[in-house]
């Protein structure tokens, strides 16, 4: 039983296309229609429409990532109740249409963040880093958010002063375009006084009030999620812990564990994903895989290189922090033991995640940062080949 090998893909106006995605040897696709403001509903014309053009290129429509959760979901304001209902129709529509894997992130604000997309590598590639320095100098002077001198040390706070100083305009520019204008997969962009209103919405929601929230939003989908044979999962935060003095409430084993006792049918799952998990040296990725193989629904597979100071990058597939090895040889064990117990969904869904930039990608001018062709080509073929020896080999 070998994993369903599929390939991120932004819709139409995607540099990288369909005929690509299939030369890369990818069955399935994950899509999302970004194009529908988040809230509103995911009409069966418009998810038939993608699926059709899809299926035409002879690829499935595998999971979709992500159909977004309004920020008046996670707060809990004004009409979060007909959002969540027009959550469900969406939900009702993909099912009708045969798509039954739905990522989705419960993050404030900011999806995954990066303060740089062009970190250069030994071998001349570029990769998505996230420096915890120039964070600082972005929360503390540039967005000058306020009250964030209560987040760092007196020495953070010196070292943020004097590297801001020294930073060239084109730096501060990339840093906010970064922080602001959202990274592929984001569903929305700010100015930095939208930013500004958007973070004073979340004054008062600390993290066990954001967690309560989650948890009354699984409380109205799953139980439809259930009668629809839809498989929802949830996404880690990306990265992993704090940011702006925004609460994170999905970073641990322990966050998980806390939603799936308060709402426990399989359909509340994880999206497993090691890169953002693999962030924090204090997540064991096996253990976490382990404790919840039976809800892994669907797999990010990438890995991160982090240093002692907060900062990580994006490494190669097959080094970093992640042992590839042992959570693919976990992966395979799992579906084993669905095929055993004939669970309809033996085979997870999974996709290479965050490729380099490199070869004939580093000149295009148009690409999705962390979604190039060739990174990504060379992360499937290299996740391919170690599947395949460990299912030799067990």
């Amino acid at each position: 039983m070998k994993m369903t090998q599929t390939w991120r893909w932004y819709g139409p106006n995607d540099p990288v296309s369909l005929l690509d995605v299939k030369q890369a040897g990818a069955t399935g696709v994950v899509n999302a229609l970004h194009h529908i403001p988040n809230g509103d509903i995911w009409s069966v014309k418009e998810i038939q429409k993608r699926k059709n053009e899809i299926e035409k290129a002879g690829l499935t429509w595998d999971v979709v990532e992500s159909l977004p959760v309004h920020e008046k979901i996670k707060t809990r304001s004004a009409d979060f109740e007909q959002i969540i209902e027009n959550y469900k129709e969406s939900m009702k529509n993909l099912a009708a249409c045969g798509v039954y894997v739905i990522c989705y992130n419960f993050m404030p604000i900011l999806d995954w963040t990066r303060t740089r997309l062009d970190m250069p590598l030994e071998n001349g590639s570029l990769a998505l880093e996230y420096n915890a320095s120039e964070l600082r100098v972005f929360d503390l002077y540039i967005l000058q958010r306020e009250g964030a001198e209560q987040d760092y040390t007196i020495e953070e706070i010196e070292q943020a002063k004097n590297q801001f100083k020294n930073l060239e305009a084109l730096d501060i520019q990339r840093i906010s375009d970064n922080m602001l204008k959202g990274l592929p997969g984001s569903e929305e962009g700010y100015s930095m006084e939208e930013f500004k209103a958007m973070l004073n919405t979340y004054k008062g929601i600390n993290a066990d009030q954001l967690r309560s929230h989650l948890v009354q939003f699984l409380s109205e989908i799953i139980p439809l999620a259930e009668e629809l044979g839809i498989r929802m999962c949830i996404h880690p935060d990306d990265p992993p812990f704090t940011l702006l003095g925004l609460p994170r409430v999905m970073s641990t084993q322990a966050d998980y564990q806390f939603i799936f006792d308060q709402v426990p049918p399989i359909s509340n799952g994880i999206t497993f994903c090691t890169g953002s998990l693999g962030v924090r040296a204090d997540n064991d990725l096996p253990a976490i895989f382990d404790a919840f193989a039976d809800r892994v629904h669907f797999l990010h597979l990438r890995s991160t290189k982090r240093d002692a100071e907060g900062n990580f990058y994006e490494a190669d597939h097959l080094t970093g922090d992640v042992d590839m090895f042992e959570i693919i040889t976990r992966v395979i064990k799992e579906q084993r033991r669905r095929v055993a117990e004939n669970r309809q969904d033996a085979s997870i869904p999974m996709r290479p995640d965050h490729g380099h930039q490199m070869l004939d990608d580093l000149v295009k001018l148009k690409i999705n940062p962390g979604y190039s062709a060739i990174g990504r080509l060379k992360g499937l073929a290299e996740l391919r080949g170690l599947e395949w020896g460990i299912n030799k080999m067990i």
